[in-house]
Formats: structure tokens, sequence, C-alpha cells
């Protein structure tokens, strides 16, 4: 074989196993540093959102907020994800007041 082949096999292989093992790497970490409070604030705001989609009432930014708690929480940021799970909730929450006032209040021209 001539050398510059075999360089380049050889970097291929390199790279293919590098490649495997840095993929690998990222699926195993299961491990979330987000604390219990923090986690249990993401589990009202989920629960919260679930029941305002069920209405088909949720509110624009809602799930972006609820999005960017997980995000923080996978960071290690809990005060910022309790912080945005809250908001989220809150949002939802309303969101579903808002629906059954307007259900119980027509406003019909």
């Amino acid at each position: 074989m001539k050398p510059r082949f075999t360089l380049k096999l050889l970097s291929s292989v390199v790279l293919s196993i590098w490649l495997v093992n840095g993929c690998a790497q990222g699926t195993t970490k299961s491990a979330s540093a987000a604390s219990p409070e923090a986690t249990a604030a993401i589990a009202a705001a989920d629960a919260a959102i679930k029941k305002a989609k069920a209405n088909n009432w949720i509110w624009r930014d809602t799930e972006k907020f609820a999005k960017q708690a997980k995000e923080a929480a996978d960071k290690g940021d809990n005060a910022a994800a309790v912080k945005l799970a809250n908001k989220a909730q809150a949002q939802a929450e309303d969101a579903v007041k808002q629906y059954e006032y307007e259900m119980a209040n027509p406003r019909g021209l």
C-alpha cells in the first residue's frame, strides 16, 4: 500500500471512532442537574399546560417558557428553571381561567 492511502485510511478510522465515541457519550448523560424543586415546578407547569391544551386555549409563550425551564434545569440553573416553570404554570392556569370565563360569558354581536 502507498503511504498516502494508509494515512487516509488511518485518519478515517480514527475519525470514525472518535465520532462514534462522542455520540455515545452524549446519549449516556441521563443524570440531570435539576434540583427536586425545579423538577417539581416543571412537572406542575407541564400538568397545567396539558389542561390548557385540552381546552385548545393556550397562550402563545407558555410552552416556550416551559421549554426554557427544562433547558435551564438541564444546565443546572435551578433558580431560573423554577422561575420559568412557575411563569409557564401561571400562564397556563390563567389561560384555563380565561377559557372558563369566555365559555360562561359569551360575547355575541
